[in-house]
């Protein structure tokens, strides 16, 4: 007999979320996520994907995963530490280093790991974080897991943060402070102020901690946030993913050689947790080694990504201030919001509304991501049905 206490929580919080728009249906795709998708048996051009360089279909790693599978079989088999360690591994960390221009790297099985193992292994209740207030999940979890004095600076206020730096190192109370940031801020596309956020760390002698998860393949002609503003030598924690624009699984920690070698015998996903698959690491590597020795797919990102916002732009959405190709309408009105995704849908849009908790209340959005493996007759066909529907809902 099951528990009626978790019956009825559930029950009723689940009719809740539904009543405030709040409740997120999950649509399963049937065969590839590329640039068009198809869902219930009807193909949808993909505005939802974080696959940014259309990666996750190319021939070229599948190519490589398929031979790393023959060669190494399907699985890790242990956890990193025991006999879990395979030379793809290796190659794959030795080659994300040389992307990002440090001296080491060490991979996880996910970007929320990396968060999840980073922090808590440097940072504990004798430290304090100065965390931007829109920061991802993650770093949040990781951040509480840590046991540390949370401290939260207003999103992307230098000013703010120049205080609490201030206030927290003057205080004397703790042993090490971190200011930790995204490189890229997901739902409003948005890119953190690194310079300055290294100006203020030098100043209070903050350890500097950059989640690019969402920058890497982006930004810095690939190489990520860090990059673009030349700072590889300047911060402390370069945390990357292997699952958005390179396209498989995984994520990874970059930065100077005591800090890795720390990471590895320290940190709980690395020593708990097996590997990530040998098809997943090879499959990685041939991805990096694609954006090292060409800048193409980088480029027809920030094309298209270019081209889609100043359509949503001139047709009168709010996109809000993005930096990036992350392209958000700004509805407000949850419910609102998920009406406008659903009717997209039903013209030939994937657009997923994305709503409280992802972002605050009354901030509902679509959130758009075109990819370089969109071709200009689907950006025009989705323009054309933003339109539309955007007309029908009386969005613009």
């Amino acid at each position: 007999m099951t528990s009626k206490a978790l019956d009825s929580f559930l029950n009723e919080n689940i009719a809740d979320l539904k009543e405030r728009g709040l409740y997120n249906e999950i649509d399963p795709v049937e065969g590839p996520n590329g640039p068009e998708i198809k869902i219930g048996g009807r193909t949808l051009i993909n505005l939802s994907s974080n696959n940014y360089l259309g990666l996750a279909t190319d021939e070229r790693l599948k190519k490589v995963a398929k031979q790393a599978v023959d060669s190494h079989g399907v699985g890790a088999g242990a956890v990193r530490t025991i006999n879990g360690t395979l030379d793809l591994h290796l190659e794959l960390e030795k080659r994300l280093a040389a992307f990002k221009g440090t001296e080491a790297v060490i991979s996880y099985q996910s970007g929320f790991n990396c968060n999840m193992a980073a922090i808590s292994a440097v940072m504990d209740k004798h430290d304090a974080i100065l965390s931007d207030e829109l920061n991802h999940a993650s770093i949040i979890d990781g951040c509480r897991l840590s046991k540390a004095k949370i401290i939260r600076f207003n999103h992307s206020d230098m000013e703010d943060l120049r205080q609490k730096a201030k206030e927290t190192a003057e205080s004397g109370q703790y042993k090490k402070i971190m200011v930790i940031t995204d490189g890229v801020f997901s739902m409003d596309g948005d890119i953190a102020k690194l310079p300055e956020i290294v100006e203020i760390a030098e100043e209070f002698d903050l350890i500097t901690y950059v989640d690019d998860a969402h920058g890497s393949g982006v930004l810095g002609k690939g190489a990520g946030t860090v990059k673009h503003f030349g700072l590889q030598d300047k911060v402390d924690f370069q945390m990357g993913t292997l699952s958005k624009a390179i396209g498989v699984i995984g994520g990874y920690v970059a930065g100077k050689a005591n800090l890795i070698d720390w990471l590895k015998v320290h940190s709980r996903p690395f020593l708990f947790s097996t590997a990530v698959s040998p098809a997943d690491a090879a499959a990685s590597a041939k991805a990096i080694d694609i954006l090292m020795e060409s800048n193409e797919l980088n480029e027809k990102l920030w094309e298209n990504g270019n081209y889609l916002k100043a359509g949503l732009k001139q047709l009168g959405f709010d996109i809000g201030n993005s930096e990036t190709p992350i392209t958000p309408c700004i509805i407000g009105d949850e419910n609102a919001t998920q009406a406008f995704s659903k009717r997209l849908n039903e013209e030939g849009v994937y657009a997923k509304s994305i709503v409280f908790p992802t972002v605050p209340r009354g901030t509902g959005r679509v959130r758009n991501m075109p990819t370089a493996a969109h071709t200009k007759e689907m950006l025009d066909k989705a323009i054309s049905i933003y339109e539309k529907v955007g007309k029908e809902l009386g969005l613009i």
